[in-house]
């Protein structure tokens, strides 16, 4: 495999892991209420969970899907429903800090279910894959999926970075309460986005 295809991966890979979406949604709000600790286990969670469903994808899961659909719909429905349980759970947040703040933080699993969840997970797995890859070649997805999988956690680290940033800057409860319950409409804008499509 060539040089430049390497990097065309890598790049597209940065694209698609860092650009908004549910998950990185959660690990801002994550960067806001909880300690680095457990917004890492969450992104190692999500990070697994998407070269996992990478994987499936290229062995032919996204071909099956559409073979049946009412798979398809009911995956769509149980993401639409996950998605709108996170945002609820994020405008619920009363804006204190962890100190007096017990939430349980999302954890590995919810990070790994979000993204089988998570219809930008999907299109970012089927474009890539068919793009930059020969379905009919292992080696290539798995080489393509060892260049997501360092790209895809840091991407993650950088908006749980960013929620962190975010209190230690913003630290009136008011305004953190406000910061989430924006971060959580603009999660269930992407569940319309979901029942729309």
């Amino acid at each position: 495999m060539s040089l430049s295809i390497i990097i065309s991966m890598s790049t597209f890979a940065l694209a698609a892991s860092i650009s908004p979406g549910p998950v990185n949604l959660l690990c801002l709000s994550s960067g806001t209420q909880h300690s680095i600790y457990k917004g890492m286990i969450f992104v190692t969670g999500a990070t697994l969970g998407f070269i996992a469903l990478f994987i499936a994808i290229a062995l032919g899961l996204y071909a099956a899907l559409e073979m049946t659909p009412g798979l398809h719909t009911f995956l769509r429905w149980g993401g639409v429903i996950f998605l709108l349980y996170l945002s609820f759970k994020l405008a619920a947040f009363d804006g204190q800090l962890p100190e007096q703040n017990s939430e349980k933080a999302p954890g590995f699993m919810v990070g790994a279910i979000m993204q089988w969840l998570n219809p930008k997970a999907w299109l970012a797995s089927a474009s890539g894959i068919a793009a930059y890859t020969d379905g009919n070649d292992p080696q290539q997805v798995l080489i393509f999926a060892a260049l997501y999988l360092p790209i895809c956690w840091l991407s993650l680290v950088s908006w749980v970075y960013a929620g962190i940033s975010l209190r230690r800057y913003v630290s009136n409860p008011a305004v953190l309460k406000a910061v989430n319950r924006t971060l959580a409409m603009l999660l269930a804008t992407s569940c319309l986005l979901l029942i729309i499509e």
